[in-house]
């Protein structure tokens, strides 16, 4: 009994602890690796999907591609020529524009504004280095970031796409991954509570500091306005017309040639006013019918 239990024992391989322990390695990133690389990017998203094993979601695995796709030499941006940079500078801008942190968070949003940062300034590393963060910020964003992220995406990629064929196609790369992964992500259902009512459209009238919002009731009111003073101005016109030049008397020639240029600015200053007063009111009875139809 003695001697077996000194017997040394024998080498274990790692290839025979492997089958005798019964453990296996998983062959989710290893499948999720070859997919990415083996197939083409119109078909990847079909191929995640019918991938029943796989522990990330196809928007994730899209964007861990997309970062990928940013993983160019570190002075690529900065050898751009002149006209392609103006597209990059463009893409910067359709990616960040208007209120990217209220409509994509604040971590994607401020992540957007340096990444469309590092594209103007021509940061190759920079914007590696944020491309590589947004694989991680997926599971943090709602449904309605992801739409509007993913709009932001497909913009950006089709000034991408614009580019043409350069070096080895990198754009080409970039311009349809973030198409992809754009159409992905804004295609995500964004939900609609109680509490959220849409928008009204207001229009408002700027009268220097002034300003006065349109309703179908201020409109109509405005026409009403503006058809009485047209009638007031027809009125004195016709008044100041009637009066005929022989029934005034006047000391001399100068006098007369001042009351006739006067007579004469008079009439077409009420007559100009006429023809104002009634283009504007039915442009504002023609605001106010929109407006009321909109409310409707």
């Amino acid at each position: 009994m003695t001697s077996l239990l000194l017997q040394p024992l024998p080498a274990l391989s790692s290839s025979v602890f492997l089958q005798n322990s019964g453990y296996v390695p998983s062959p989710t990133s290893v499948k999720t690796k070859r997919i990415l690389q083996s197939r083409p990017l119109t078909t990847t998203l079909l191929a995640l999907t019918e991938s029943p094993d796989s522990s990330q979601s196809p928007q994730s695995l899209l964007l861990l591609q997309l970062s990928d796709c940013f993983d160019l030499p570190s002075e690529y941006f900065e050898q751009l020529p002149r006209d392609l940079r103006l597209d990059l500078n463009d893409a910067a801008f359709d990616l960040s524009n208007g209120p990217v942190i209220d409509e994509c968070g604040q971590e994607l949003g401020e992540l957007l504004l340096n990444l469309s940062r590092a594209w103007e300034l021509a940061d190759t590393s920079t914007s590696r280095a944020l491309a590589s963060k947004l694989p991680m910020l997926e599971g943090t964003l709602t449904n309605k970031a992801k739409a509007a992220f993913g709009k932001r995406l497909v913009s950006a990629g089709r000034r991408f796409q614009s580019m043409g064929q350069y070096g080895q196609g990198e754009m080409q790369k970039i311009a349809q991954a973030m198409i992809t992964t754009g159409k992905l992500l804004s295609a995500s259902p964004i939900p609609t509570t109680p509490d959220e009512e849409p928008k009204k459209e207001t229009r408002v009238f700027k009268f220097g500091e002034l300003q006065v919002e349109v309703t179908p009731v201020k409109a109509n009111i405005g026409a009403v306005i503006g058809v009485a003073f047209g009638i007031l101005s027809w009125e004195l016109a016709q008044g100041i017309q009637s009066i005929p030049e022989s029934s005034l008397q006047y000391p001399n020639d100068n006098a007369i040639l001042l009351a006739k240029s006067l007579r004469g600015a008079l009439l077409v200053l009420f007559y100009s006013s006429t023809f104002l007063s009634a283009f504007t009111s039915v442009g504002l009875f023609l605001l106010g019918r929109q407006l009321k139809s909109k409310e409707k």
